[in-house]
């Protein structure tokens, strides 16, 4: 099990430095929790992707 949960942080951190980010409040990303990793893609999943906003698809 600790094997799985390093690599997806490992994957995470591979995601995030694709968007240039090297630290999350201060801190190396090998140095956060998988949980902030989590939550710092889902952001930046949520700026980048075409849908993620409100009202980007509007139904007349």
């Amino acid at each position: 099990m600790r094997n799985s949960i390093e690599k997806r942080r490992q994957k995470l951190i591979n995601k995030l430095v694709m968007f240039n980010i090297y630290k999350i409040d201060g801190k190396q990303l090998y140095e956060v929790s998988l949980s902030t990793l989590q939550a710092e893609y889902k952001k930046i999943q949520k700026q980048f992707h075409p849908h993620g906003e409100f009202d980007s698809i509007r139904w007349t």
